[in-house]
């Protein structure tokens, strides 16, 4: 049987592996604190698991694309309680399915050329471009440039759509809002599309929340995604958001009942019920930061330092002096019971380095820096 020559040519995705590694060793009746696949684990709040079941109807109906107005609502307020921004929810927002699968059908939408990503990334925006046809060019993150791409090193007038993602998965890099000022300007001048993932935005460490693309005064050829499944502990709700310049917006609204991803009603009505309250997210921050203040002592112990920023929940670890392969690194530490993944599966940028992502329980990464120690 033939299948898609992209589906063909394409490597497993790099987490399965880290999972079959896993239950490898789990099969075995041996111990893994598992720091490798990005899923929260923390509880979804009470308060959002009533509004699910509240919401739950006796007859079912297939959701809107447009989303329900009661979330783009909530979502638009949220936005501007938090970046200041002035969402119309009627015409600059769209809810999805999650961000993944919008981070993926985006390549879709977008007028012709190449599509440029990050490297080391988040390989969903990459899988996305391939699936469309897209030549897809490296914009590379460099430690001596803190995880910014060099915007001067793209050949512009070529782009599509250029990626953005911070807080920055895997590096847990933040961006000046002039990085943003300037990206937008550019895709413009050029007329692609900047595309900006803000999945980690709620999850910080520093002084100062990170800064977001909805904070720009022009949102003219700009997207921005987000999502709850950190900020709120909601990966298996799949809700998420696209917002910006009303001119993608509507394009998203015209493709997507073709794919069948508006998210359910009932989830819908949860989603909204979480954008409009703080008070747990501040109390999911604090979990993560009890968490790094636990790990990163461990690491830092074997000879690694971290090198990204004090965003997101993952930490990006240099390698131990004389160390040269992620992967042989990350096998050794799951020898100790200690699952990461390595930085090459993020790409050839990514070598050198491993990725933590603190998704364990306080007491599961307690147990991790004793094996550590061991």
């Amino acid at each position: 049987m033939r299948l898609n020559p992209t589906l063909e040519t394409l490597r497993v995705y790099p987490f399965v592996r880290l999972t079959q590694a896993k239950n490898e060793r789990v099969a075995r009746g041996e111990e893994v604190v598992d720091f490798g696949v990005g899923e929260p684990r923390e509880e979804t709040p009470p308060f959002i698991r009533a509004a699910l079941a509240d919401a739950i109807e006796p007859m079912s109906a297939y959701p809107s694309a447009d989303g329900l107005p009661e979330l783009r609502e909530a979502i638009a307020a949220w936005a501007g309680r938090r970046f200041g921004a002035a969402l119309d929810p009627a015409t600059d927002v769209v809810p999805t399915l999650g961000s993944k699968e919008a981070i993926f059908h985006l390549a879709q939408v977008v007028g012709p050329g190449s599509v440029a990503i990050p490297a080391p990334g988040y390989p969903v925006p990459e899988r996305g471009a391939l699936f469309a046809g897209r030549e897809v060019v490296d914009a590379p993150l460099l430690a001596e440039r803190r995880f910014l791409p060099d915007l001067d090193a793209l050949a512009l007038d070529d782009l599509a759509l250029l990626w953005l993602n911070y807080p920055n998965n895997p590096t847990a890099a933040t961006v000046p809002l002039e990085f943003l000022q300037r990206a937008a300007e550019l895709a413009r001048e050029h007329d692609f599309v900047l595309a900006s993932d803000e999945a980690y935005s709620e999850i910080y460490f520093g002084p100062d929340p990170p800064v977001s693309a909805l904070s720009l005064a022009d949102t003219a050829n700009v997207v921005v995604f987000n999502t709850l499944s950190k900020r709120s502990s909601m990966p298996g709700y799949r809700s998420g958001f696209a917002a910006g310049d009303p001119a993608i917006v509507a394009a998203l609204k015209r493709y997507r009942p073709n794919v069948g991803v508006a998210p359910q009603e009932f989830v819908q009505r949860a989603a909204a019920a979480a954008w409009r309250d703080e008070d747990h997210v501040d109390a999911v921050r604090e979990v993560y930061r009890a968490k790094r203040d636990v790990v990163l002592p461990a690491f830092e112990a074997l000879g690694m330092h971290h090198a990204g920023g004090d965003a997101s929940f993952f930490l990006w670890l240099a390698l131990p002096e004389g160390e040269t392969s992620s992967e042989a690194f990350a096998a050794r530490l799951l020898d100790r019971g200690v699952l990461v993944a390595p930085g090459a599966f993020f790409g050839p940028a990514g070598e050198g380095y491993v990725r933590v992502a603190l998704v364990p329980t306080l007491e599961e990464c307690r147990r991790a820096a004793e094996l550590l120690a061991a």
